[in-house]
């Protein structure tokens, strides 16, 4: 985007679309640090809770940000004009095309842009049906692929613990802290419900712990997200919310405290893939380590197939193997 930007013209150029209003301020943060030298280059975030005056016509160059607030912005307050944008992106595209809401909203959008506007989509995975609706929606496409599974999972050691209750789950956390050295973490619940006693047990315990949910307002989400990468908590529990594209350097373990699973009770392997992709990253290794009761060993097995990979297992009370983990 900041190669295609004409600096001389004062309108929106370019517009960047991604799923969560933490994902949509990273990009944009990347953006203003890679763009500090290209003059007179402005960023904006069309997001919920950023408000702008009626009447507002954008002079910023790029605007970043998600899909309901864009559309609020092009169609209801006029404040954006779709016909002008040369560059549209939508990150996590897999997610922007296969989620009912998402999709319509990203095609409303699409559909008004003029047609040579440049359309680039990124994701680490990309379903049959995705690519598909994909190759439908950019014509001519060039298609650049990458071994992402490979890449990710080859700097991250993956282990499971037989738990069969949340209390066993809770003990196995414990002994891992007690035995590995650990910079950040952050732990996946499948619920909210889930997220919230786990935070209270860690918080009554003495850990330094930050919670993310939907359902916390916006302000509380991006207070959170930046005291965590200042490193004001080392412990962020969290739901699906922040299993795609965040990133935190110092992140050296991801457990999943609940596997991914659909509503067919089977593996989501893109889920797995993005919440354990939240450690190993900037040339590291990471660990994660996953949470499972017997009757759902099935899913690590099914896991390891489609991954090609081998998850060890451990014995959640056995410290002197939990210790050579991190040697």
């Amino acid at each position: 985007m900041l190669s295609r930007v004409n600096a001389a013209e004062r309108y929106p150029q370019c517009l960047c679309l991604a799923p969560t209003f933490e994902l949509a301020l990273q990009i944009g943060r990347v953006i203003e640090k890679m763009g500090q030298f290209c003059v007179n280059i402005k960023v904006t975030y069309a997001v919920q809770g950023n408000r702008v005056p009626p009447g507002t016509m954008l002079e910023e160059q790029i605007v970043i940000g998600t899909p309901g607030t864009v559309l609020d912005w092009c169609f209801k307050r006029r404040m954006l004009n779709l016909k002008k944008i040369s560059v549209f992106v939508l990150d996590e595209a897999d997610i922007m095309i296969d989620t009912q809401g998402f999709s319509s909203q990203s095609i409303r959008i699409q559909r008004v842009l003029p047609k040579d506007c440049q359309m680039l989509l990124f994701s680490a995975t990309f379903k049959k049906a995705v690519w598909k609706f994909a190759t439908q929606l950019i014509s001519n496409p060039i298609v650049i692929k990458l071994r992402q599974e490979e890449l990710a999972l080859s700097t991250i050691r993956q282990y499971y613990f037989v738990c069969e209750s949340r209390v066993e789950k809770y003990r196995a956390l414990c002994n891992i802290y007690g035995s590995i050295t650990i910079g950040q973490a952050i732990i996946f619940c499948q619920t909210r419900k889930m997220a919230e006693w786990l935070s209270l047990e860690m918080t009554e315990d003495g850990h330094r712990v930050a919670m993310l949910t939907a359902e916390l307002t916006v302000q509380q989400r991006a207070d959170v997200i930046q005291r965590f990468r200042d490193g004001k908590e080392k412990v962020l529990v969290t739901t699906n919310v922040c299993a795609r594209g965040i990133d935190v350097k110092q992140v050296t373990i991801v457990v999943n405290f609940n596997l991914p699973a659909n509503l067919k009770k089977q593996p989501d392997f893109e889920t797995y893939l993005h919440r354990i992709g939240r450690t190993g990253r900037f040339g590291k290794k990471g660990i994660a380590f996953n949470m499972v009761e017997s009757r759902n060993l099935y899913l690590v097995r099914m896991i390891e197939e489609h991954f090609q990979t081998e998850i060890k297992r451990l014995d959640p009370e056995d410290m002197d193997e939990l210790e050579k983990i991190d040697a």
